[in-house]
């Protein structure tokens, strides 16, 4: 077994008597839970140097004091706090990371309050917090006057989340936000909270319920760590596979790919099909998709130029999904060969990886 270098806490919001917050037919702390022992499973297969600890792996309530602990006494290198989100209106939907801080604090207030009420559980909570009042803004000046050593790493990770979530999922970007989170606040290490999307929002709250929503959101957030900290999984062909199936079940809108990017077949003239022998009757070009594998470096919105610094001197081709250009490199037939050049391609982009493409000549 590998030596355990790192110690990655996951905590799974509410719990036990706190159910979170309510969907129409689904609860916050089941969906937190399932994503949670998914991620902890996932690093488990693919980093055995990492140790996986979790605040809770049933369905039990655990104070927010409680949760830092266990984060502290294991000496935490990163700490990630799982929640789902919700509105009172429907409309609200997608995905953001907390950090602590009290930048722009009015406007993520209402999540703070929301997040920090479960102490009114606890006993004795007064004590426990030092008078704090989760529906006190009074009370929230006191963040003000603490520094979060650990804002940077934190900063990083966070970016790193919603950069799988945008980027590659195809989620609606709701940003890296500071808020004053309790548990954030009482973690000595870089730490973040994720909501995972709205179960306030209809349409988000049966995505998130299907397994495969849980198992691509968990690859995302296991990707994320990964970059963050410049690992490579064990199973690398496992987490490829599962990227690529992101790919083809996106079904995105592909532009023609460049004569020098694949190799195109030799078109036949139209005048000429009968010549051919009868066992090979001539397909229509225009039916049949041309597949293809790339290594994808990088997303963005707006269209790149050829020499902005983000493609560090790679030519690429694009293929638009979701709204977001997706720039990749290095197409061939033969995975076999694109993988061969994906060491390289990483040690310039640590979070690319392989891609399927599919598109009509």
């Amino acid at each position: 077994m590998a030596e355990q270098t790192f110690t990655l806490v996951i905590d799974a919001g509410h719990g036990g008597d706190d159910p979170g917050a309510m969907g129409k037919f689904s609860k916050e702390k089941d969906l937190n839970l399932k994503l949670a022992l998914k991620v902890g499973e996932l690093i488990g297969q693919q980093y055995p140097d990492v140790k996986v600890v979790y605040t809770r792996s049933t369905d039990v309530f655990i104070p927010l004091q409680k949760r830092a602990d266990i984060a502290n006494k294991n000496n935490a290198d990163l700490f990630l706090s799982i929640h789902t989100n919700a509105a009172e209106r429907k409309e609200p939907r997608g995905v953001e990371t907390f950090i602590l801080g009290t930048d722009k604090m009015e406007k993520n207030l209402d999540v703070a309050m929301r997040e920090n009420a479960v102490i009114k559980l606890e006993a004795d909570y007064n004590t426990t917090y030092q008078g704090f009042d989760p529906n006190s803004i009074d009370s929230y000046i006191m963040f003000e006057l603490m520094q979060n050593s650990h804002m940077e790493q934190s900063l990083l990770f966070a970016e790193e989340v919603q950069k799988r979530f945008v980027g590659h999922l195809n989620r609606e970007d709701r940003g890296v936000r500071q808020a004053a989170f309790l548990v954030l606040l009482k973690t000595a290490c870089p730490s973040v909270l994720f909501e995972m999307g709205f179960i306030s929002n209809p349409e988000e709250e049966k995505y998130l319920n299907q397994p495969a929503s849980i198992a691509q959101m968990a690859n995302a957030l296991v990707n994320a760590f990964a970059a963050y900290t410049h690992r490579e999984a064990v199973k690398k062909e496992g987490v490829v596979k599962t990227e690529e199936l992101k790919e083809q079940t996106t079904t995105p809108t592909v532009e023609p790919v460049k004569e020098s990017v694949a190799e195109q077949p030799a078109k036949q003239p139209a005048e000429q099909p009968a010549k051919q022998p009868a066992e090979q009757p001539a397909k229509p070009t225009t039916e049949a998709p041309k597949t293809f594998y790339a290594i994808q470096i990088c997303a963005s919105k707006a269209e790149l130029a050829p020499d902005d610094p983000r493609l560090k001197g790679q030519t690429c081709d694009t293929i638009h999904a979701g709204g977001w250009i997706k720039y990749f490199t290095a197409p061939d037939p033969d995975r076999e060969k694109v993988a061969q050049k994906l060491p390289e391609l990483k040690a310039l982009f640590p979070d690319c990886w392989i891609i399927k493409v599919e598109r009509k000549m």
